[in-house]
């Protein structure tokens, strides 16, 4: 067993020198990451809307993308709150198929991760300063926050890395709003004590240096549904789920409650439409319980140019090669539903 370098030592700051924002570049992000900071507060009483394709594989579908969605968010500003995903990392199940723009910038190409860092930091960066918009991404591996850190404004960590020890530790690390999603077991108990971890102050060794985080006051949970041993899938954005994530929250000590409700995944079966059905559900469970609508005030939608997906090399412009996705008609159409709803 052993590792076989495929280049020499990497300069991280070499890496963000390529695409460092400037001063008056940095002043925007830092505007708008103070807007996302009160609305996780609840000083700010919009809806958080974190929304874009299921894995960001082509750089002009995704800018095409983020100037419509800038659009739209200009229209719903009063209501909702939108930061645009920008998923450079793709997790596996079995270690198959397409990891994201980091490890292929051509999803049918030849991997090669350090042409991936500039090009996931061109990315981010084209998003923020073309747009206005800023973008959120997964944390899929720890050690990769550094060299985006400046640029992305929410993170996530995934359900098949939430129970890792050091996801929550350099989570609670981070400067800006983390989801942590919950377990692919559907396991709240686990997603608690990880929102815990997050929270609290902790000691770890990053990037080769023994290091103490600050905690992260900002850091919440995701409900993206469950995948049983079976193959059965259970999705928890009903209201008896949501009421019983209220009671976990009420009965620790968290800093700023807040559940933001994945619609896909397996809370849809990946059936993209049901995202439309799914917001529509939980909306009305806010009206009807007081609870839910203090403390559920977000979603995570997948959402592309086009419906559905297609195979890595497909040809459709702006279709998802990951997990389906819903349109772009349908998604103007279902974030102005949330912006009346909310």
């Amino acid at each position: 067993m052993s590792f076989k370098a495929l280049s020499q030592h990497i300069n991280i700051e070499t890496v963000k020198s390529i695409s460092k924002l400037t001063e008056e570049e940095a002043a925007m992000k830092a505007a708008r990451d103070a807007e996302l900071k009160a609305v996780m507060e609840g000083k700010d009483e919009r809806f958080l809307l974190v929304i874009g394709p299921c894995s960001a594989d082509n750089e002009a579908a995704v800018l095409e993308y983020a100037h419509r969605l800038a659009k739209l968010q200009e229209e719903v500003k009063d209501k909702v709150f939108i930061v645009q995903r920008v998923y450079t990392n793709k997790p596996r199940t079995n270690g198959d198929g397409y990891k994201g723009l980091l490890h292929q910038q051509d999803p049918s190409g030849e991997i090669n991760l350090v042409r991936g860092m500039v090009a996931v930091r061109k990315m981010h960066k084209r998003v923020l300063t073309e747009t206005g918009l800023t973008t959120a991404d997964e944390m899929l591996y720890p050690e990769n926050l550094e060299f985006i850190e400046d640029l992305v404004s929410y993170h996530a960590v995934g359900a098949r890395s939430v129970e890792d020890q050091q996801h929550r530790f350099v989570a609670s690390g981070i400067d800006h709003p983390t989801g942590l999603k919950n377990p692919t077991s559907g396991n709240i108990n686990v997603l608690f004590n990880a929102l815990y971890a997050t929270q609290q102050k902790q000691e770890l060794m990053y990037n080769g240096v023994e290091v103490e985080t600050s905690s992260n006051p900002l850091a919440h949970v995701i409900l993206r549904g469950a995948l049983k041993e079976n193959g059965q899938v259970v999705p928890n954005y009903h209201y008896e789920d949501l009421l019983k994530v209220v009671e976990f929250y009420k009965k620790g000590d968290y800093k700023n409650p807040f559940i933001m409700v994945d619609t896909n995944h397996d809370n849809s079966k990946k059936q993209y439409n049901e995202q439309v059905r799914i917001v529509q559900e939980v909306l009305t469970n806010r009206t009807w319980n007081e609870d839910i609508k203090k403390y559920v005030r977000g979603f995570m939608i997948e959402s592309y140019l086009e419906d559905g997906r297609q195979e890595p090399g497909g040809d459709v412009f702006g279709q998802s090669i990951t997990d389906p996705c819903l349109g772009w008609e349908k998604t103007e159409k279902l974030v102005r539903y949330i912006a009346k709803n909310v």
